[in-house]
């Protein structure tokens, strides 16, 4: 089910890595924009008719707005149990993100010079959740939680409406544990629209985050520049580099954990040891009798998966880097001596105890995280992408006096005789 190959064979896996996400979305493309263009020019008028539309929901300005009873009843309907594994979850997660909390800065050097750098939560942020049957409240933790640590005041959340106009129950005493402040019942590329340009309802925000299907993906892409996105993500993907000690039924298993996302998930074993290759291809059929979304894993891992056996751990390593996985699980005896040489990967796993799914519910750090080979230049979601870091300068008469005349000759150099002329000015006398 799953191929072993040897790291020879490696490039046109890879390849077909980087190209599982690329295909024509012009179709989608256009009508993406479409949405996008009728609900900046006609607000909330657009936004309702495109809910009708696609949801099949009567929404309007008096019942589009979650109300406070609503989440009470939603709190109604969600056991005792689920309440406190979300709480749970919640602090691990604010706990995690608190301690990337930056703050203001200033330098004073003796000549009087002041140079610094302020931390300014932005005002407002979006919070895409996806609606439909399925419901993720580990979703709408990781996406709120960042925001509010860095301080934003107004954190709205978007989703479709179920049938009659409601909310999933998890999701609301999801968002309302987390902090949320408004929810709207609005979803697709009409509501990232509705956030980004603001309607009579809705209003306008300064970033935009969360997963969502392909038109909220190119609607996002589309606003982009009126707001700050988080990203368009792709597949998801896990990468374990393994060696002779690692267990071969946890490998399998944490190999599956992602080929059931969808079809496209990509679920890469790199291994210098072919006897342990073999077990775990072993062990993925017999665990995926087992499975509930059988079907999905097994044409995930026919089409994306690969068990990649290599001479060297060293060899393994570099393949791991050079495909830079959202998730990376090191299952060796020392993991510990392989993570300084790992300098691409969205989130790390360390030793067999630590398989990807807590990281998705429970440790703390955020699975938000870039996929498709961007972890190159890419970094999970957190706190910083909540903030502003302006800049401060200051200078006296005294402290800007040895620079000056560098800045006017800096500033010719690039033939800018404005730029010069305004530190001359201020010594010509």
């Amino acid at each position: 089910m799953v191929n072993v190959i040897k790291d020879k064979e490696y490039e046109d896996f890879f390849e077909k890595l980087v190209e599982r996400a690329q295909f024509d979305d012009a179709q989608y493309a256009a009508a993406a924009s479409k949405i996008v263009a009728g609900v900046k020019k006609d607000g909330d008028k657009a936004l309702f008719e495109y809910t009708k539309e696609f949801d099949k929901v009567d929404i309007n300005k008096g019942n589009v707005k979650v109300s406070r009873k609503e989440i009470e009843e939603a709190y109604s309907k969600v056991d005792k149990n689920m309440q406190r594994i979300i709480q749970l979850s919640a602090d691990r997660i604010r706990d995690f993100h608190s301690k990337q909390k930056r703050n203001s800065w200033m330098d004073l050097d003796e000549a009087g010079t002041i140079l610094g750098q302020l931390i300014i939560p932005m005002e407002s942020c979006g919070v895409y959740v996806p609606g439909g049957t399925a419901a993720y409240p580990s979703s709408v933790l990781m996406n709120i939680i960042p925001a509010q640590v860095a301080g934003v005041k107004n954190i709205v959340m978007v989703t479709p409406p179920q049938e009659g106009g409601k909310i999933n129950p998890v999701v609301l005493v999801s968002a309302d544990i987390a902090g949320v402040t408004d929810i709207y019942k609005v979803g697709g590329a009409q509501s990232i629209a509705a956030l980004a340009f603001g309607t009579e309802s809705i209003p306008k925000v300064d970033k935009i985050v969360g997963p969502g299907n392909i038109y909220v993906a190119l609607a996002k892409r589309e606003v982009y520049g009126y707001v700050s996105i988080d990203s368009i993500a792709g597949p998801s993907e896990i990468l374990i580099i393994a060696d002779k000690d690692a267990n071969p039924k946890y490998v399998a298993a944490d190999m599956l954990s992602q080929a059931e996302h969808d079809m496209l998930a990509s679920s890469v074993v790199v291994t210098d040891s072919q006897e342990l290759a073999d077990k775990v291809a072993k062990e993925v059929e017999i665990q995926t009798n087992k499975l509930s979304r059988k079907d999905i894993v097994e044409k995930s891992l026919r089409d994306f998966g690969a068990i990649i056996v290599t001479d060297t751990m060293e060899e393994a390593i570099k393949i791991s880097n050079d495909i830079a996985p959202e998730h990376l699980e090191i299952c060796t005896r020392a993991p510990f001596e392989i993570l300084p040489k790992i300098k691409n990967a969205g989130a790390i796993f360390l030793g067999e105890y630590t398989p990807e799914p807590v990281g998705d519910y429970m440790a703390g750090p955020n699975h938000v995280l870039p996929t498709n080979g961007t972890a190159r230049f890419f970094s999970p979601l957190c706190v910083d992408d909540f903030i502003k870091k302006p800049s401060i300068l200051s200078f006296t008469k005294e402290s800007l006096e040895p620079l000056y005349k560098d800045v006017i000759d800096f500033a010719e150099s690039e033939e800018l005789t404005a730029h010069a002329n305004a530190l001359r000015v201020r010594y010509d006398e």
